[in-house]
């Protein structure tokens, strides 16, 4: 299992959530997505590594935007 950090801005409420979690699940080898709507901090954790243009894309077909890749240390 390999987890994945990324930032999203333009998030408001849990639906945006919703939609970035539905999009960032669609990838192949997705198991998990956590999505912090306050902070836009997005955890992904996989079966393998996710190529960051995959997730960009999936992050903007929902509707928001790509910022990069966040770290998982808080």
């Amino acid at each position: 299992m390999i987890e994945h950090g990324y930032t999203v801005s333009g998030m408001s409420c849990g639906h945006c959530a919703q939609l970035v979690t539905e999009e960032i699940t669609a990838l192949p080898g997705v198991t998990e997505v956590d999505v912090d709507v306050p902070t836009g901090r997005v955890v992904v954790r996989a079966d393998a590594a996710l190529a960051e243009g995959d997730v960009r894309t999936a992050i903007e077909e929902a509707g928001f935007t790509y910022v990069g890749v966040a770290s998982l240390v808080s």
